[in-house]
């Protein structure tokens, strides 16, 4: 081979790889977002159960509910 064909051919296999690394790029990046919004929606589902937890917590939090802890279960 001659050293012009030798280059072409490097050149050739780096142009692959080039095209190979952008295209993995595009796909993690696209993932990456995914992943984010995935990320968002989960931690306003924890916000909101927090919250929800937090209410119920203060509900309970009278002395009627107090009791109702103490008590035995029916079955006893």
């Amino acid at each position: 081979m001659s050293d012009n064909e030798t280059l072409m051919q490097q050149l050739h296999e780096v142009q692959s790889q080039l095209a190979f690394q952008e295209d993995a790029l595009e796909s993690l990046n696209g993932a990456m977002a995914a992943q984010q919004k995935e990320i968002l929606v989960l931690r306003r589902q924890l916000e909101l159960l927090k919250q929800r937890q937090d209410e119920q917590g203060a509900g309970s939090g009278t002395a009627a509910g107090a009791d109702n802890a103490n008590e035995k279960p029916p079955h006893y």
